[in-house]
């Protein structure tokens, strides 16, 4: 992973880290903020399970499996020679969703989110959506741009 790559993934973790500071300084003592009449609002909850909240309070169970998933795409960067903008980007905004995420698991013991839309009644944070976005984007890169990877270390035929 270059230089740019791991500063890009600082850059979008101090984001997150800052919008979940501001959610816990302002939006907790509220606990609601309307943002857009109707349809965007800050709502402070502390997620101590998965998306959605499903699996409360299997925090050692999350940071294993963020770990293992750091550690696959840590392997698939090293073995696999891959072109291509659109893996990059996404495989940032994943990492630096799961750091994100990971931080407040093990130094809150919760995960901040308060990013909600009418439309969509979960409540989500920034790192939820660097994750999100980054595995569509991960799906389209696999899916539609094979040709953009191969393995490392490519012996000539002899």
């Amino acid at each position: 992973m270059s230089i740019i790559a791991v500063i890009i993934i600082a850059i979008l973790i101090l984001i997150d880290q800052l919008t979940k500071l501001y959610a816990i300084n302002v939006v907790k003592p509220q606990g609601f903020v309307e943002v857009i009449d109707n349809f965007y609002y800050f709502t402070y909850v502390e997620n101590r399970g998965a998306a959605f909240g499903m699996m409360q309070n299997k925090q050692l169970f999350f940071i294993i499996i963020t770990v293992v998933i750091f550690a696959v795409l840590g392997y698939v960067l090293a073995k696999y020679k891959i072109e291509g903008k659109l893996f990059y980007t996404a495989t940032v905004l994943i990492f630096a969703g799961g750091i994100g995420n990971l931080i407040d698991r093990i130094f809150r013991g919760y995960v901040v989110d308060f990013l909600q839309f009418s439309f969509f009644p979960p409540v989500c944070n920034l790192a939820d959506y660097y994750i999100t976005v980054g595995a569509v984007m991960l799906i389209i890169s696999v899916a539609f741009c094979k040709k953009n990877i191969a393995p490392r270390n490519i012996k000539a035929e002899e």
